[in-house]
């Protein structure tokens, strides 16, 4: 069951306890085990995997030690959410039947039963209470091992007991023999263990991996305990991997502001921000109840190269009045208030982009809200700093231009900011002769984003390698469970043969998973990249390649992900369901779609879930002559499950544990349909006659499975993608596809998984970027009380996208939900520019009553400087994420790339694009005002 993400799942729950209980009364009253329920969240994979192996004791007895002891024990660590144990193999008594020996003396297997059920029971009988002393009455009502229930008399037959030994034997074994699970090629016992929502994943894993030693001790020798595999390697990788980044970051940005301020101590006051800033972030993060993970490192690693932006800003302009002969402190003074209200809007126009994100109500929006608050926290924060903490060092730290002593490196890297300066005056000064070649520019850039935006191939989430991939197998839909458990342990073999594969883990059988025998799963857990010989996809395809020559078996491989949102099972990465009310329909109409994507060269792995080719024993009973000797259809139903349906019929309960006992015929009389014909089943008279004379057993074809969505039929199609191919790509050939098959519209077809949250994030995306220009206009324009002023500043935001999409194009990266989250963060970024100019310009007008012209021109001039600081600030902080190799690049690496790209081009088209719009808006705007003053004139 999937809900909508606004309803609570607390109250989720309620309802779906209401609902088994009102559909109680509905079940079979002889149900095993009573419905339950689990709350699952998608991303909660297993942390770590343990397998527990024995040479020696048999597999039940391991379980009943991992029951009791292991998984107890693990349960109990703060943190660990959820231990499940895969494999079966849970100890019971197999009470194992030969139905011609009983037939023989006249008793059926329902008679059997009820002697057992009778013997083995365990119920309160009260207590004794005397004068003096009180006693518990017990007996020995309970019957606990194979032999007690070898010597149960069960009929006494010509006046001798007759024993169950004599028609069937008991013996040691396991409650569902369909079940196995194999660490590598040897059979194993596997435990899942899942954290708690909300759980520091590292912390419960080094719990965990603390507490072994002490499990391995209370075990015995011939117990193996392994680590199969642990989640955490690949974060702890991660996470190492980008605090390098971040600090690497954070280096290139002090030397890009030495560079500039061409002083220690200068470069140390906006220095300062960074660590204060992520510190403080750190504090608030730690409130909100927020994680160190993939998401917020990489807001953090950004916001190494905005949160010096407002420092650098401060210090740049107290920096200029100290080189016009003014004394640090007056410097400081005037330098704050001149430029205080820039900083303003330049923080909050920036965290204005990211409000669209805090609203997102689907599961895109859930898996980047820490991401924005952490970003837009960390923004705040060095606003604050800027306003306090900057000047008040400038004052003390910084001198006075004549108490300075200059070296080469200052004279040097002056020289080349003045000379840079002085042609880009040049150049600028073109532009302002030639606005209208400008404007077609801003123009043109404007129609070549929406170009590329077209063009550019489109996905949802990076493929992260995190040396983990989940593999599920398929064997013919008629096979039986030994003939599955070979061919499973062949690819399981197969696999560790590949030389960057370290271990392998693989079930079979029917659970909540599997829907039937001929399904399994394995789990590949690669070596450390550093230790591999090729990337990931080199190794599923050499996987693929030796899984290919194995005959009777189909594998289906895809990577674990850190990201997910699937809440199902799959075969592979990408899914869509096919619904209809009549399950024949799907089955005409699934084969033709599946031929028709196998064509498509964007996919691979195309294959569905349509059980409908199995094999059926079909008992046709002749309801005449069954009638004649008083047998019912019931007593058929009865015997047949007692006989072949590992039917639970008793418990025994332990101080430790409880075990059941399993009531079937023996293994030889289960092997082909004609042992159907030797079971026998009683009349009315209490005689025995064997079903085959009053039924007819045949083989033939049936439906072994029947999925369902919103209740009716459904069909789950999956697909992986080919090397090169892209999500939107496959989407729409997909839709294709289905309209040339002439698929019928009642064929109810939806995508889900990854697949359908990309599609809503294609209808959503261009609102979240729209809503995000929204939001800066309307905070620009309560802080600048004009209409007109945040229209100039926006208009800086085509250059922006074209260089991202650019870039992504060259490169061919997709456009996913990393790169529309960097885009969005450029639009924050990029409109600083046009801030910085706009409002020098606009005070130039005001106070010193400048022409537009000259007030832009000069705003330009000696704002390049802090422009330019900022932006390389901006884009170093980006480039490790660009440039990163390490475990988990592959989710920073778009963002990084769609940064750099962005701010390169920009930086270049918004220097001479803004002064052009700025002068344009403002003869708009004069000219509107005289129309205005004209017409007021002219009213009576």
């Amino acid at each position: 069951m999937q809900f909508n993400l606004t309803l609570p799942l607390d109250v989720a729950e309620q309802q779906v306890q209401a609902a088994i209980n009102a559909a109680s009364n509905l079940l079979p009253s002889d149900l095993p085990v009573p419905p339950t329920y689990n709350k699952v969240n998608p991303a909660d994979a297993a942390v770590l995997t343990l397998a527990i192996t024995s040479p020696t004791m048999p597999l039940p007895q391991v379980r009943d030690l991992v029951d009791t002891r292991v998984a107890q024990k693990l349960s109990q660590i703060p943190g660990v959410g959820l231990v499940s144990v895969a494999g079966g193999q849970r100890p019971a008594v197999r009470v194992q039947v030969n139905p011609q020996a009983l037939a023989a003396n006249g008793l059926g297997l329902t008679d059997l039963r009820t002697a057992v059920v009778g013997a083995n029971v365990n119920q309160p009988k009260g207590n004794l209470d005397g004068p003096l002393r009180s006693t518990t009455i017990n007996a020995n009502d309970q019957l606990k091992s194979p032999t007690d229930y070898n010597d149960l008399i069960i009929a006494y037959k010509n006046n001798a007991p007759l024993r169950l030994s004599d028609v069937a034997r008991a013996v040691e074994g396991a409650e569902d023999t369909r079940q196995a699970a194999w660490a590598g090629d040897k059979p194993a016992i596997l435990l899942n263990i899942q954290r708690q929502p909300g759980a520091n994943v590292i912390d419960v894993v080094n719990r965990i991996q603390a507490l072994l030693p002490q499990l391995r001790a209370a075990l015995p020798a011939t117990l193996d305990v392994a680590v199969v595999s642990d989640r955490t390697q690949t974060i702890r990788d991660s996470v190492a991997d980008v605090q390098f980044e971040m600090l690497l970051a954070v280096a290139l940005v002090v030397m890009v502001t030495f560079v500039f301020l061409r002083s220690l101590t200068a470069t140390l006051i906006p220095s300062v921000v960074v660590p204060l800033s992520l510190v403080g972030t750190f504090g608030i993060m730690y409130l909100a109840g927020f994680s160190i993970n993939n998401l917020t490192l990489m807001a953090l690693t950004i916001a190494t190269g905005f949160v010096v932006d407002d420092a650098i800003v401060m210090i740049e302009n107290i920096a200029r009045h100290i080189e016009e002969g003014e004394t640090p402190l007056q410097a400081a003074l005037k330098g704050a208030q001149q430029i205080g209200f820039t900083l303003i809007s330049l923080t909050f126009s920036l965290i204005a982009v990211l409000i669209p994100l805090l609203f997102m109500t689907e599961v895109v929006g859930r898996l980047f809200r820490e991401f924005a608050i952490t970003l837009a926290v960390s923004i705040l924060i060095s606003l604050v700093v800027s306003l306090t903490l900057t000047p008040m060092m400038c004052a003390r730290l910084l001198r006075a231009e004549s108490e300075q002593k200059h070296g080469r490196f200052h004279q040097v890297t002056g020289a080349f900011i003045d000379r840079t300066i002085a042609a880009y005056d040049r150049m600028l000064q073109k532009v302002l002769r030639h606005q209208p070649l400008t404007l077609l520019v801003a123009l043109a850039t404007f129609a070549l984003t929406v170009l590329l935006y077209i063009l550019v191939p489109k996905g949802f989430f990076p493929q992260q390698d995190t040396g983990l991939i989940q593999a599920i197998t398929q064997a013919p839909q008629s096979i039986s469970f030994t003939a599955m458990a070979e061919r499973q342990q062949a690819a399981a073999r197969l696999a560790l043969e590949d030389p960057d594969v370290q271990a392998v883990s693989s079930f079979i059988g029917v659970d909540g998973s599997n829907a039937t025998l001929s399904a399994g799963r394995m789990q590949i857990a690669l070596k450390p990249q550093a230790e591999r010989n090729g990337d990931l996809r080199t190794v599923m395809a050499r996987l693929q390649e030796a899984f290919g020559k194995q005959d009777g078996l189909t594998v289906y491989m895809q990577p674990v992900q850190d990201l997910t949102i699937e809440d199902r099972v799959s075969r592979t990465q990408y899914q869509m369901t096919l619904s209809n009310p009549d399950l024949k329909v799907l089955s005409e109409w699934t084969p033709k779609l599946i031929d028709r994507l196998r064509q498509v060269p964007g996919l691979k792995d195309v294959t569905d879930d349509l059980q409908d080719d199995g094999l059926q024993t079909w008992v046709e009973i002749d309801r005449d002559a069954a009638s004649r000797l008083g047998i019912t259809a019931a007593v058929v139903d009865e015997a047949l499950y007692d006989a072949f349906g590992q039917r639970l019929i008793s418990t025994i309960f332990t101080q430790s544990n409880q075990y059941r006992v399993v009531l079937e015929v023996q293994p030889q009389f289960q092997m082909n349909p004609a042992s159907l014909g030797q079971i026998h089943v009683p009349t009315s008279t209490g005689a025995q006659v064997p079903l085959s004379s009053i039924a007819r057993i045949t083989e033939g074809k049936t439906v072994l499975a029947v999925n369902r969505l919103d209740q009716f039929p459904m069909v789950t199609v999956s697909f992986n993608l080919a090397q090169g191919a892209s999500l939107s790509a496959a989407v729409e050939a997909i839709t294709a596809a289905e309209a040339e098959i002439g698929m019928p519209a009642s064929v109810e077809t939806r995508f889900q998984g990854a697949a359908l949250a990309f599609q809503n994030s294609l209808s959503s995306t261009l609102w979240l970027i729209l809503a995000a220009i929204v939001t800066m206009y309307i905070v620009l324009g309560v802080l600048y009380e004009s209409y007109i002023h945040p229209i100039t500043i926006l208009s800086t935001l085509p250059s922006a996208g074209v260089g991202a999409l650019l870039a992504l194009l060259i490169s061919g990266t997709e456009l996913d939900m990393i790169g529309i989250i960097g885009i969005i963060l450029l639009i924050g970024i990029v409109k600083k520019n046009a801030i910085m100019m706009i409002d020098f310009a606009l005070d130039a007008e005001r106070k010193r009553g400048l022409s537009p012209r000259a007030a832009i021109h000069e705003a330009a001039l000696l704002r390049f400087r802090p422009i330019l600081m900022t932006t390389l600030a901006a884009l170093f902080g980006a480039l490790p994420l660009m440039l990163s190799t390490g475990t988990g690049a592959e989710l920073r690496q778009p963002l990084g790339l769609v940064m750099v790209g962005g701010l390169l081009l920009s930086q270049v088209l918004t220097l001479f694009t803004t002064p052009v719009i700025y002068l344009m808006f403002d003869r708009m705007s004069r000219r509107w005002r005289g129309m205005r003053e004209a017409r007021a004139g002219s009213a009576p």
